[in-house]
Parts: structure tokens; sequence; C-alpha cells
């Protein structure tokens, strides 16, 4: 066998250029990172009080009742991403080693133009952080009242659900109507971007797609003559989609899980805002 030998002040030498090399591509790569991700085209969230069906849960001496209409308000400086984070976008984090990757049947998603799908809140919130490292900017999980201000006209909410004080049955039945019809209406997921068209500011698929991941924390609150302080679960957070709803931060594809299968998510990804 051919041996090569290299003279021996030759080696520190070889070995520093192939560090140098190494580094060349580690900040080319990074750089290429951060000049996408300051490209993010984003949208202004209007600032000024507006009003919008509250999240969580209702108790009228135990018994569910409709989320009363609460006033909101948006801080100046927030910007809110026009589409949802791509697949390729939240692979790049996973390849970085800043996110987890996906599960089985999610891990090869690796298109510009469709969502990412198969991400749970903490996936979520760790793509928000490296991005944040990445740009120098400060992106973070869209508050509940966020998303429904950057929704604009494509926020809907849904009627009040009729219910008799004697009767509870009424309700539930009602509700169990409810549920019926949106897994008959589902949406199919991960459609390119811009499929569910735009909003008034310019914003899309804020009412399909996917259902998408907020900061907002489930709460129950009681109110009527048993009024108490809201008791709030933060391993429960609202998604914000073509309707609200509420799921265990851990939860990567609802699909897989009993009750819960597409009712009301059939996909989770989400959205990013960006602080001044």
């Amino acid at each position: 066998m051919m041996q090569i030998s290299f003279p021996s002040n030759s080696l520190p030498r070889f070995a520093r250029s192939l560090r140098q090399a190494a580094l060349a591509v580690a900040v080319a790569g990074a750089s290429a990172v951060a000049t996408a991700a300051r490209a993010i085209d984003v949208v202004p969230i209007p600032t000024g009080a507006f009003t919008y069906q509250a999240a969580g849960e209702f108790l009228d001496r135990g018994r569910p009742v409709d989320a009363p209409r609460v006033q909101g308000a948006v801080d100046a400086g927030l910007a809110i991403m026009r589409r949802q984070v791509s697949q390729a976008e939240y692979m790049a984090c996973v390849r970085a080693g800043a996110c987890k990757p996906l599960d089985k049947g999610f891990r090869h998603l690796a298109a510009a133009d469709l969502p990412a799908v198969g991400v749970n809140w903490t996936d979520a919130t760790a793509y928000a952080a490296w991005l944040s490292r990445t740009t120098g900017q400060t992106w973070r999980l869209p508050a509940y009242a966020e998303w429904v201000r950057a929704a604009a006209d494509r926020y809907r909410e849904e009627g009040p659900l009729p219910s008799d004080p004697d009767d509870p049955a009424v309700r539930w039945l009602a509700e169990y109507d409810r549920e019926i019809s949106r897994s008959q209406g589902r949406i199919k997921p991960a459609q390119p971007f811009g499929h569910f068209g735009v909003n008034i500011l310019g914003v899309s698929d804020m009412g399909g797609n996917v259902w998408e991941w907020t900061s907002t924390c489930f709460a129950s609150h009681s109110v009527g003559a048993l009024s108490l302080a809201p008791r709030e679960n933060c391993g429960v957070r609202i998604l914000a989609g073509a309707h609200i709803a509420a799921m265990p931060d851990f939860i990567r594809d609802p699909r897989n899980g009993a009750c819960s299968i597409g009712l009301p998510p059939a996909n989770l990804g989400f959205r990013l805002v960006r602080e001044r």
C-alpha cells in the first residue's frame, strides 16, 4: 500500500487549514440562514382596541356557557409572518440542532411552499428561539388576541349554542352536532401557501390550512353567581384557525389520539410574531 508522508512542520499548517475551511463553511451557512430569515415577509399588526370572543372554558354553576366577548389591544411595533413557517424552514432548524426532529411520517417533509406540520408547542417555541438567535431579532408565538387582530376579516366566531338550565342535555347535543359539522367540513391540510386566500391586511391562510399554536394558556372561568378567579392551565394552549380550539402542548399529531382525532385540528403548524 502506498503511504503518503508530510513534512513534520506541514502538519500543523494542514490542520489549521482544515479548521479554517470548516469554519468558513459554517460561517457561510450561518450567514445564508440569517439572510434568509431576515427576508421573512411580515405584516404589521394593527394597534388599537377591538373585541373578540374570549378563549377558554366558561362555567355557570358548573355548566358550560358561551364565552363572552372581551376587549383586546395590541402593542405598537408588532408584525406577524405573512404565512406559516414552512417545512423547509423548520428543517433548517432541525439540521442546525436547535429543533427536535419530527416524528415518523413528518420527518421527511421539507417543502418550501407548504406549512410545517406535526409540530407541538415546544417545537414551535424552540424554532422561535433559534430564529431569534440567528437573526438578532425577537420572534415568538402570538398571543391569541394578537392572532385575532392579525386575522382581521378572516376571524370567525361560532354562534351561541342553545341551552336549558333545567336540561343540560340540550347544550350537550348541540355541542355534539357542532363537532360533527366540523369534522365533515374539515379543511384538508398541507395545501400550498395562499390556497385559502389572504385577508384585507395581506396575511394568508388565516382561516385554513392548519391550526396554529399561540402562546395563550387555556383557562377555566367560573361566571355568574359563583364567579371565581380563572384557573389557568399552561399545559394546554389555545389554537387559532378556522375556529378556536385547545390542545395539550406536547401533542404533535392529534389525529393519532383517541377522541381528538381530527377534532378540532387535523394538523398543527405555526407562524410567529416579530417584536420591534
